[in-house]
């Protein structure tokens, strides 16, 4: 486990000569980035299967006294510091390993994997081939520097490189008009969030003295940080998670975020920067359990998202962005989840969530690569065209609408049983509601593409390459047996839940009650769909045409985007005028310029005296001279 560093290192080194030599070998320049993966996934392996065997008697594992959990902290010196009314402070550069980090690293390793595999053959033709997998490198290189940071200081450094990277990915075709102006858009939104993280960072710097996050929690456990100083750290920390999870009202970039290639779609829509804000949540959890406004906000703030994106996914006619929303949904739960104290069952369903987004998110690029189409009104009878791709798909989302044995029921039961034990029955009502149009959304997006009417010529169709197949199956293996894996991990006596945990370890547990009631639901959801979208009753049909009025309001986004663009065409930029008008005008001409300028004006006029000529410098003194004998005269005389 030592060697864990090594992981995000060989990456960045990937990334490194990739950039210098991948146009040179432009088709080979996926063989660095991919190889160096696989090190990092052996590394991985070999670190959990320690881990799990000899956790308990390592030298630098100890069991948590806030968490429970054992965690191996290694660490070298970094820098040394001074805080006002307190001694020099040292901070160290470390990293963390232990089931939150273990369970998010290998997520992000993993999936990576298959995406960097599968976009051999996706991007292939072109001409930036070596580029995209040099930034993929670093990406990937960034999110599991962020998984094992063991201090807020270096976690902060890979968050902003995360971001970076998703910038350079979603704007990978910068000269569509498109990806540049998502790039910039996720990138904004993002930031909004990430200053609060800034702000969130250093107030735990000056209250505690440490970046370290171990020391943060002793200092909370102890009780010395008062309530309110809690809830605005926590708040602030919130506000970077919102940001990187797209979560309400800061879902807005996720959507646009489809303008990159569909490889990025599926690294970061599945285990790469949307798990950051999760992450960080779950991270910080001993900080957040301390405040309870803190916890039922982020219960508010995580169904608003889960209901209102899942609610958009279900008229989306866009596969890719149908995707994304059904992304933002599925974040929104989990930050539900964490709000309802289900931290087990949030990571749970992050984990399943990332492996069946990522096996859609493929299987989108599968229909991309071949029809060259991503309208789902224009797709219809694709299951003859692509058969494989079809199973795969139906995998995927059969999982993410909780269909028994798939691994997204488990942990989406998991969820919900905590939501329904610690939240009031509004909560336990909406999260059905939820459950209803998540298994909607997904049978729709079944039927429609691939076993709907067709309605165009499929006979230009273009053959999918086998390194493009054996990622997503790799994947579907994953989605079919990771719920079984949960209810018994090899190495351990019983589930997850005592593998992964907050306070104290909790088996895996099935409610038969709540399991009912939510397959109930979803196979009433898939039966609506049927009626709706295959046997089209008039009912329906009535339905929709007279809610066309709340229809096109969702169509729209509720208007999100014309909402924040009134924003920043009437306040924003307004604002930003005047500062920059008061900082030209009066710092920089004024303050700054105007000293300048007016010695330089002085220096200027009086310069003309000086001639070199004796005659006008006599002329001046006598000048002078009879200049002040008039002006002694004159004060004499008063």
């Amino acid at each position: 486990m030592q060697y864990f560093w090594l992981i995000p290192v060989i990456s960045f080194i990937a990334f490194i000569i990739t950039s210098l030599v991948g146009n040179k070998i432009l088709k080979q320049a996926w063989i660095f980035p991919v190889v160096a993966i696989i090190l990092g996934l052996g590394i991985y392996c070999f670190g959990l299967t320690e881990y799990l065997q000899s956790r308990f008697d390592l030298e630098h594992c100890v069991r948590s006294s806030v968490t429970g959990m054992v965690g191996c902290n290694y660490s070298v010196g970094w820098f040394s510091a001074g805080v006002t009314g307190k001694e020099t402070v040292d901070s160290f550069l470390g990293f963390t390993v232990d089931p939150l980090s273990l369970s998010v690293a290998g997520l992000a390793i993993f999936v990576a994997l298959m995406v960097q595999i599968y976009s051999i053959g996706y991007m292939k033709d072109d001409p930036r081939f070596g580029w995209y997998y040099s930034v993929q490198a670093l990406f990937i290189s960034s999110m599991i520097l962020l998984a094992l940071s063991d201090n807020f200081l270096l976690l902060y450094v890979a968050w902003e490189l995360v971001g970076l990277c998703s910038y350079l990915l979603i704007g990978f075709w910068y000269e569509k008009p498109d990806a540049k102006e998502a790039a910039k858009k996720a990138f904004t939104v993002t930031r909004l969030g990430d200053v609060g993280l800034l702000i969130g960072v250093l107030l735990i710097w000056i209250e505690v003295g440490s970046f370290n996050m171990s020391d943060l929690f002793s200092y909370v456990a102890s009780g010395q940080m008062e309530s309110w100083v809690i809830f605005s750290i926590s708040g602030l920390l919130f506000l970077g998670a919102m940001g990187k999870s797209a979560q309400f009202p800061f879902h807005v970039w996720l959507p646009d975020a489809m303008e990159g290639p569909t490889p990025v779609s599926a690294l970061i829509h599945a285990a790469t920067m949307v798990a950051a804000g999760v992450y960080l949540v779950a991270r910080t959890y001993p900080l957040f359990v301390e405040s309870e406004a803190m916890m039922l906000i982020v219960s508010i703030i995580g169904l608003i998202t889960a209901i209102g994106a899942a609610l958009i996914c279900c008229v989306s006619i866009d596969l890719k962005r149908a995707l994304a929303y059904s992304t933002i949904s599925h974040l929104g739960l989990m930050m539900l989840s964490l709000g309802a104290f289900g931290y087990t069952a949030a990571i749970l369903h992050l984990l399943a969530h990332g492996f069946s987004k990522a096996l859609l998110f493929l299987g989108s690029g599968n229909i991309m690569h071949s029809i060259d189409d991503l309208d789902i009104n224009r797709m219809g009878g694709l299951k003859s065209v692509l058969p494989g791709t079809t199973i795969l798909f139906c995998i995927g989302a059969l999982s993410l609408a909780g269909i028994p044995l798939l691994s997204g029921f488990w942990s989406k039961d998991e969820v919900i049983v905590s939501i329904v034990h610690n939240r009031n029955i509004l909560f336990a009502i909406s999260s059905m509601i939820l459950v209803f149009l998540s298994g909607f959304y997904m049978i729709r997006l079944i039927i429609t593409p691939f076993f709907g009417t067709q309605n165009r010529d499929y006979s230009n169709a273009h053959k999918l390459p086998m390194v493009m197949l054996i990622p997503m199956g790799v994947l579907a293996v994953f989605v079919v047996l990771f719920g079984w894996v949960a209810l018994y991990m090899p190495g351990l006596p019983s589930s997850f839940g005592t593998f992964l945990f907050y306070s104290h370890p909790k088996n895996f547990h099935l409610e038969p009650d709540i399991a009912s009631i939510t397959l109930v639901v979803t196979l009433l959801s898939f039966g609506a769909g049927y009626l709706f979208y295959v046997k089209r009753i008039s009912i329906f049909q009535t339905f929709k045409t007279r809610m066309k009025f709340l229809i096109t309001i969702i169509e729209n986004k509720y208007y999100f985007d014309e909402l924040y663009q009134i924003l920043v065409d009437k306040i924003v930029l307004p604002i930003a005028s005047l500062v920059a008008l008061f900082d030209r005008v009066l710092v920089n001409d004024i303050g700054i310029n105007g000293p300048g300028h007016i010695t330089r004006s002085i220096g200027s006029l009086i310069r003309y005296h000086v001639t070199g000529r004796i005659y006008v410098y006599l002329g001046l003194m006598t000048s002078g001279m009879i200049i002040l004998g008039i002006l002694w005269l004159w004060i004499v005389r008063l």
